[in-house]
């Protein structure tokens, strides 16, 4: 498979149900009701699938700083890896409902501890039932397996790399803000402390990469960014350091070199008080 692949289809997963070297994992969620992905997996999911979910097992606790979903410890990670069977050598397919978002998540996480074979299912589950593929609804236990972490700490921008670029113009970075329009330009806020946007940043709303829940093919990504450089450092952002994931990707496969996530994002950035935000353009 190429190395710079991102995604896989249903048709290439059904192929390859069983193999003890492929592990599957159900990432899907749902913001406003933490629940219910675990309920949705436990009712139906694809064959041999682990669940993941995104506040217990992708994301550490939340403090006075660092965001609404912060990295997990690495320690508590690499546990639940070896809990669900992953090996550094097992391929892994993570998919959610078809948002895009949560999955995208769990691939930048697995990337960032070093893993290479790991592929998101375009279209998520909803594709997957509409191509008429089995679904089960037995929970799969796996042999406890040694995982090996390597840090990824180029995939990450600190807190004061930020800082430096938005108020400072350090670097020549330029920061995406991920979010939808409306929360960029500071004309609502449903979550946040204060609307607005990191100073500087510009706009990419993550969900135009997508569409019908599949990723837009690489030359549709391109056109995305065309008016950035892809030699140009980028830092993605977005409310809380999820759906920034997707554009993270989106840029990558558009042939970005240097893209980093700054994982507390906009969350993060207004809980230091004194820092600015900018509103509108």
């Amino acid at each position: 498979m190429n190395a710079l692949q991102y995604h896989v289809d249903s048709k290439w997963l059904n192929e390859r149900l069983g193999d003890k070297n492929t592990r599957i994992v159900d990432c899907r969620f749902k913001l406003g009701n933490p629940d219910e992905g675990r309920m949705l997996y436990e009712h139906s999911h694809i064959p041999g699938a682990v669940y993941f979910d995104l506040e217990k097992d992708l994301s550490g606790t939340v403090g006075e700083h660092g965001g609404r979903h912060p990295l997990p410890e690495t320690s508590q990670f690499k546990e639940k890896l070896q809990n669900a069977g992953i090996a550094n050598e097992t391929t892994i397919v993570v998919y959610d409902g078809k948002e895009g978002a949560f999955a995208s998540r769990m691939w930048w996480l697995l990337k960032y501890v070093g893993h290479e074979r790991v592929y998101i299912l375009n279209g998520g589950f909803d594709a997957w039932e509409k191509s008429g593929y089995v679904t089960e609804d037995t929970l799969s236990q796996y042999q406890q397996t040694n995982y090996i972490i390597h840090e990824n700490k180029e995939m990450l921008a600190s807190y004061d790399e930020v800082k430096d670029v938005a108020l400072k113009g350090a670097g020549n970075a330029v920061l995406i803000d991920s979010r939808e329009s409306r929360r960029y330009l500071g004309l609502e806020e449903p979550i946040d402390r204060i609307p607005g946007h990191i100073p500087t940043a510009v706009n990419k709303p993550w969900m135009e990469g997508f569409e019908n829940g599949f990723y837009k093919p690489r030359d549709e990504q391109e056109k995305r960014f065309e008016d950035l450089d892809p030699n140009q450092p980028i830092i993605v952002y977005c409310g809380s350091g999820v759906t920034a994931t997707p554009n993270f990707i989106a840029l990558k496969e558009a042939g970005f070199k240097n893209v980093r996530l700054y994982a507390g994002s906009y969350s993060d950035w207004v809980s230091y008080h004194e820092n600015p935000v900018s509103k509108g353009e």
